[in-house]
């Protein structure tokens, strides 16, 4: 913060409502979405599910599966060899 103190859930939570706003988004965000967010995007990046259970706090790894599933982006070329620079 400016203040060079903590931010509260209160602050933050106002912060991220006012960025949706400005952002037009047509729902409200919450806090809840990033972590969902990071969930699917260590997933999309290919990281283990349980290291994402591991980092998101997952007791159950049925709960971090959810990130995992199917995304059709993530099998394009997947068979391509890779450049060697």
């Amino acid at each position: 913060s400016l203040r060079r103190h903590p931010l509260s859930r209160q602050q933050f939570f106002y912060i991220l409502r006012e960025a949706g706003r400005l952002a037009e988004l047509t729902i409200a965000p919450h806090p809840h979405m990033l972590r969902h967010a990071c969930g699917y995007a260590l997933a999309d990046k290919g990281i283990d599910t349980r290291l994402i259970q591991d980092y998101l706090g997952h007791r159950n790894i049925q709960h971090t599966v959810r990130y995992t599933a199917s995304n059709a982006g993530r099998f394009h070329g997947i068979w391509r060899k890779k450049r060697r620079v």
